[in-house]
């Protein structure tokens, strides 16, 4: 069934944080602007922006990357005001409690070269010798340690889910429709050797009209590209986070990131904490089930001996979630394809995307609406660079 449409309007496909955060900022820059949304599973049950840790950091190792966390902080602190919302104002719960990385001698040239690149860049992060670690964190064990670096402000978390939900009440307010639906192919026609896309299928029978699509599929954001027959090298990665209880306190306690590649931080009484699983045994879409044996043989021993208190850990809960990982150089993918003038990616973030989504989500919606990116330029974020093998390296992937 095909929808007659007087104008068409810019199809998103994925109504998860980065979806709704390009809608908000196509109906904030251009009232009026038609824009439909399309999201297969409105209680995002499954939506990796609700299953995430829900962080933001400055302590990144690229430019575009740190350029992206700052407007990124500036949006969320401002959440309350910007996203108000027919007299409710959301509060995301946002704590600026820092991320602490720590190095080993062999991580230590790579932790000060990317603390210049961030100072250059004006983020507020401090290199920390152990002795001062222990002044300010006296229950860490450092005997590996040779340097931390801490980000004392514009850094923390905050609730994910309630970001999700104040964009896309917002983005309704300002015209957006979403519909649940499941994309399900593209119409296109080729002319002089560049696709164009003139519709999006529905899983209803569908079909409906549009001016751009844009894919924010999330971790099965690759089937999309496929239906225009693009390669798109973004895959579901589990990631397990668990709930913790401890009798021990943690005074001050940043979101640490420790030598072994864990990652903890304060969650409500206790703690939540994670890691990524070693190239073997990270299968592309594993089931959502936590991994409780890592937690057993692996991360409570490597946290008991960086946090002595910490042999009294309980675990009390976990749950699984999806990386939409780009396995190309983990790096999020943003911007038009040259084999196809009308769609618009912006997939791939790699665990960043609800800190990225306010300057993507801005970023997209300008090219969208004006051919160019105004504030500030993603095109490093193009998929080109992958037709070029020429890899945006991060190295502070978590």
């Amino acid at each position: 069934m095909s929808i007659a449409k007087t104008s068409h309007p810019i199809v998103i496909i994925g109504g998860g944080v980065i979806g709704s955060a390009i809608a908000y900022f196509l109906t904030l820059q251009q009232p009026g602007c038609e824009v439909v949304v399309i999201e297969r599973d409105p209680t995002y049950a499954r939506a990796s922006s609700a299953l995430s840790a829900s962080s933001i950091r400055q302590q990144f190792s690229t430019d575009i990357n740190i350029q992206i966390s700052a407007f990124g902080i500036g949006f969320l602190r401002k959440v309350g005001q910007l996203l108000a919302c027919h007299g409710d104002v959301p509060d995301i719960g946002l704590h600026e409690g820092g991320y602490l990385y720590l190095a080993t001698q062999a991580g230590e040239a790579t932790l000060r070269e990317n603390h210049a690149l961030q100072r250059q860049h004006g983020a507020d992060v401090v290199l920390l010798s152990p002795q001062q670690l222990v002044a300010r964190f006296p229950w860490l064990a450092l005997q590996d340690v040779v340097l931390g670096s801490l980000g004392l402000s514009g850094e923390g978390w905050f609730d994910g889910y309630l970001l999700l939900t104040a964009l896309r009440k917002k983005a309704q307010s300002q015209g957006v429709r979403y519909v649940a639906d499941e994309a399900v192919g593209l119409d296109t026609a080729a002319s002089d050797g560049v696709l164009h896309v003139n519709a999006v299928r529905l899983q209803s029978g569908t079909v409906l009209p549009c001016r751009y699509a844009v894919n924010a599929g999330g971790p099965w954001a690759e089937a999309i590209a496929g239906w225009a027959g693009i390669d798109l090298p973004v895959v579901g990665k589990r990631r397990t986070v668990f709930n913790l209880a401890s009798p021990a306190a943690l005074p001050g306690c940043p979101l640490l990131i420790d030598t072994s590649g864990i990652w903890l931080r304060p969650e409500g009484q206790g703690f939540i904490c994670g890691f990524a699983p070693d190239a073997d045994n990270d299968a592309d879409f594993a089931p959502l089930e936590p991994e409780y044996d890592a937690f057993d043989s692996y991360i409570w021993p490597t946290l008991a001996e960086r946090i002595p208190g910490f042999e009294a850990l309980r675990l009390q809960g976990a749950w699984a979630g999806y990386y939409e990982m780009n396995t190309f150089d983990h790096n999020a993918i943003v911007g038009l394809h040259p084999a196809c003038d009308n769609l618009v990616f912006a997939n791939g973030f790699s665990g960043h995307g609800l800190q990225q989504c306010p300057a993507v989500g801005r970023g997209v919606a300008e090219l969208l609406l004006t051919g160019r990116y105004q504030s500030l330029d993603l095109s490093p974020l193009s998929i080109e660079r992958i037709a070029r093998n020429a890899p945006l390296l991060e190295k502070n992937v978590i």
